[in-house]
């Protein structure tokens, strides 16, 4: 039977220089055994992925096993790795590849390292401030602490998918990847994107309710966790958001902002803290869940998680520092 950890195989070539000193390794936390999962079939890793992975932790002093992710051994792979309890497990992957390991980690399991391999990268972007997941590496193996990751978790009676970042529920969840594509450089697409979105726009409105209260309508509601909002400090709650455009003028200068901007400096948008939220519609809805887009069914719930996992990152700044 084949381990399930084992290393991706390639010959190991002998260091140039025997005698080089090892990088410095955090001081906020032990990291003796480290393993790293890479998926090189993500669109952000690479097929050389785990050797280049290999070759920059050769240069710490800690055990580390890299494995590279296979279709077909996922969940044992995975599993192996939790397992182990190593002191922190490192994900190059897509985005919902991340948060489903971080996901099955747990407040309880072992550190987890989310690094930027997918395509938005929202997590690995909101941890360490890079799309280079090389980067990202090396920040969390010279400065990483560990800090707990509130979250929230979208439910439909189907699908259970957490969040670390943002959900976006509604018809405006179809800007997400007219707002990727600006980021790429990609303009024409991007309006494409927009335009296709501003299209099924005011199809289905939403009825949403907040903690339990009177429900509302809305054009979106988007749940934002306390790591990326700019509305909260702690983890106390996720910050609701919702879209309420009151005509066609309003819906294509939001779709706007989406797209180039902050959406919620728009005066259609309000924001509210809150711990659960219940979501519903005449049709399915459509939904883009750190970065993933997912088609929900007509009535989907959200809760917020406060302790959802364990991440190493760096610390943010102190208030008042300068950056």
């Amino acid at each position: 039977m084949t381990d399930t950890l084992t290393p991706a195989s390639h010959p190991t070539a002998a260091p140039e220089v025997a005698t080089a000193e090892p990088s410095g390794l955090t001081p906020h936390v032990p990291l003796e055994r480290v393993i790293m999962l890479v998926n090189p079939s993500s669109g952000g890793v690479g097929q050389n992925a785990a050797q280049e992975a290999e070759a920059i932790l050769a240069g710490y002093a800690c055990e580390t096993t890299v494995v590279a992710l296979d279709a077909g051994q996922f969940d044992n792979q995975v599993q192996a790795a939790l397992d182990a309890r190593p002191d922190v497990l490192f994900v190059l992957a897509g985005d919902g590849t991340a948060g489903t390991i971080a996901s099955r980690a747990g407040p309880d399991g072992p550190l987890v390292a989310p690094l930027p391999g997918g395509t938005m990268n929202m997590l690995p972007r909101a941890l360490y401030g890079t799309a280079d997941w090389k980067v990202a590496l090396k920040r969390a193996l010279e400065e990483g602490a560990p800090q707990c990751v509130a979250g929230g978790e979208v439910t439909d009676g189907r699908i259970s998918q957490a969040f670390y970042c943002a959900a976006i529920l509604g018809s405006p969840a179809l800007w997400a990847p007219a707002r990727e594509a600006v980021r790429e450089g990609e303009l024409g697409l991007a309006w494409a994107y927009a335009r296709r979105a501003l299209k099924r726009a005011f199809t289905g409105r939403l009825r949403f309710s907040l903690d339990g209260k009177t429900e509302r309508r809305a054009e979106a509601l988007v749940l934002i966790s306390p790591l990326i909002s700019r509305a909260m400090d702690e983890n106390t709650g996720l910050e609701a958001a919702a879209m309420n455009p009151s005509d066609a003028l309003q819906a294509f200068r939001l779709a706007a902002h989406a797209v180039f901007d902050d959406w919620r400096q728009d005066p259609a948008v309000t924001t509210k803290a809150i711990q659960n939220a219940t979501v519903r519609a005449r049709s399915r809805i459509p939904a883009v869940i750190d970065g993933e887009p997912l088609l929900l069914r007509h009535e989907a719930r959200v809760r917020f998680v406060r302790n959802a996992f364990r991440a190493l990152a760096p610390l943010p700044p102190a208030p008042g520092d300068s950056v």
